[in-house]
């Protein structure tokens, strides 16, 4: 049976399909476009069709991420609430939601045209979310909480799982939403809206919660565990801008124009915001794992995203006992549509849950040479994997950052090792040379290191969530001189944790960089240049290679090395 999931038409769009409950692709289209596209996720459903070798008409079902009628009924409901005495605003908003609902309607008529005699399945958005963490979690029954800034009307919904089953236990509406609460305190910040939280959040390390108070009397009422906010912390109508009121900025006593905030109240802000919503977080999984009698907890959705917040909230309900998808946010929705309708709609049970995410466009060595060939590079192309292998080494003890392109594309936004930037963590000025010739980005945003499973303990202490970089892990106190220039605060560390199953080829490389190396640790950072998707095709991967101040490039087993490197290093792409 084949399921084509598919996520709302919004951001972050992407396509999934399933096999007899098995996955057999997954990809966001945003990394196929090369660039941010809403609407229906055309290529991400071309791929996901051609992987499985199937028509839309060898479809049985195709599940849809979002339920336009119902988010049209109940955000038209809204600016009644907000803006009762604004009937302009009124007006705008509802032709607004009204234009939003004629474009969703369709693209579902687009999806009609194209599949045929398929099954037309639409789910609300928080259920796609609440399902795509649980039914690729190890948990038989858990609780589980979504929460984002607005989906189909509603900003969190609690619910609890078991067996193949999902029920609701809560909604809470748009504009109850700790993460809305996030952007909006993002754009203060200086950085972009709904695309720069992860800066936001990085900041955070940086400042003293100052305002932690005004952000909790903010973000729920006196006495409540749920997220309600408090309206005159806000402009009327919540838009705008700013989104804030006057008395935010008494209360705070900051200034109204941002421009003139200084940097230390741009990280108390920033600070004070990431422990106020953890508090939330945390309080509200609380109560409701305390009700329901149940230890174990998934969470997905945009917020969780926020690594630095699953780790905190691993550290006050529990090592092990969260769950966070590969891809929390919108594009995951993709997943929990399909698996949604395996389970819940045809009934099927839950099967042990797959490895990692590696479940985006791979390419032969045929092709790859066909692109390198194309675009007249010199490469040198070796035989084994132990010579490959070889080389790669050779090239970060040498203190190189190198491209490590292998295999199949994740799904999500971390690069676990497939789509890769690699380095020594002891090579010199190695964070300043990542950021001032590859990455561009600000000084407080850290880099990951990745460790073999069986090597994590002796360094890290860490989660099953480190495998998917959802978390974040902690130094041991005796490993402390080995990472000193990757820590965070409280001795915490950006960690991928990499399993022999899930990536052989990665695995190997860090065993063997370990035989030479303090340890068997290398900095990973994504394949991508600034402000671009993380590279797909072999083409991006070169593209990228030859924009930047990547050393060299292993693709698959082609090794490409630039100009001015020594005469060993050279040597290897002659």
């Amino acid at each position: 049976m084949l399921i084509l999931g598919i996520s709302s038409f919004e951001h972050d769009t992407a396509a999934a399909l399933l096999n007899d409950g098995q996955v057999v692709a997954a990809i966001e289209n945003d990394k196929l476009e090369r660039s941010t596209v809403a609407g229906v996720p055309d290529k991400a459903i071309q791929f996901c069709l051609a992987q499985a070798g199937a028509s839309w008409h060898q479809l049985d079902a195709i599940a849809v991420a979002t339920s336009p009628v119902r988010r049209w009924l109940r955000r038209s409901m809204l600016p009644a609430k907000l803006s009762q005495f604004s009937p302009m605003a009124y007006a705008h908003h509802g032709a607004s939601e009204l234009g939003s609902l004629v474009r969703d309607l369709s693209h579902f008529r687009v999806l009609r045209q194209s599949n045929g005699n398929s099954r037309d399945l639409r789910f609300e958005h928080h259920l796609c979310h609440a399902a795509n963490a649980y039914f690729l979690s190890p948990f038989d029954r858990a609780l589980v909480v979504t929460i984002d800034e607005e989906g189909d009307g509603n900003s969190v919904v609690v619910a609890i799982a078991e067996g193949n089953a999902i029920r609701v236990l809560r909604r809470i509406a748009f504009p109850n939403s700790p993460a809305w609460v996030y952007s909006q305190v993002t754009e203060l910040l200086g950085f972009a809206a709904h695309k720069e939280e992860h800066k936001t959040q990085w900041l955070s390390l940086g400042g003293e919660p100052v305002y932690k108070s005004a952000f909790l009397e903010m973000l729920r009422a006196p006495g409540s565990c749920l997220p309600h906010l408090n309206r005159s912390f806000f402009a009327p109508g919540l838009a705008g801008t700013p989104a804030f009121s006057p008395k935010f900025y008494r209360q705070l006593d900051l200034p109204e124009d941002k421009a003139k905030l200084d940097d230390s109240q741009r990280r108390a802000l920033a600070s004070s915001l990431q422990e106020a919503i953890a508090d939330v977080v945390a309080d509200l999984v609380d109560f409701f794992r305390d009700r329901e009698n149940v230890s174990t907890v998934c969470l997905a959705g945009g917020l969780m995203s926020n690594t630095l917040l699953v780790a905190t909230l691993e550290q006050r309900l529990g090592m092990n006992e969260l769950f966070v998808p590969p891809a929390p946010g919108n594009a995951g929705c993709a997943m929990g549509a399909a698996m949604l309708t395996w389970h819940e709609t045809f009934g099927n049970p839950r099967r042990e849950p797959q490895a990692a995410a590696y479940w985006g466009p791979a390419f032969s060595r045929s092709e790859i040479k066909e692109v390198l060939d194309n675009c007249k590079v010199r490469y040198s192309l070796q035989t084994t994997e132990d010579r490959k292998l070889d080389a790669a080494l050779q090239l970060l003890q040498a203190g190189k950052i190198v491209g490590w392109y292998q295999g199949a594309t994740e799904f999500g936004p971390r690069s676990l090792g497939n789509r890769s930037i690699l380095a020594s963590p002891w090579a010199l000025y190695v964070r300043e040379n990542l950021n001032d010739f590859i990455k561009h980005r600000e000084w407080f945003r850290p880099f990951a290191l990745a460790v073999p499973e069986e090597d994590a303990g002796r360094f890290f202490q860490c989660s099953h969530l480190c495998r998917s970089m959802n978390t974040l892990g902690k130094v041991l106190p005796e490993a402390v001189d080995l990472f000193r220039d990757f820590m965070l605060p409280g001795d915490l560390v950006r960690l991928h944790v990499v399993t022999r199953d899930a990536n052989l080829h990665f695995w190997r490389l860090l065993r063997r960089f370990g035989e030479q190396a303090p340890a068997p640790v290398l900095v990973n950072t994504s394949f991508n240049l600034f402000g671009e998707p993380m590279v797909v095709k072999p083409r991006d991967a070169v593209r990228s290679y030859f924009c930047s101040g990547i050393d060299a490039l292993i693709i698959d087993n082609f090794v490409l090395a630039k100009a001015g490197l020594s005469q060993s290093t050279a040597r290897l792409a002659s």
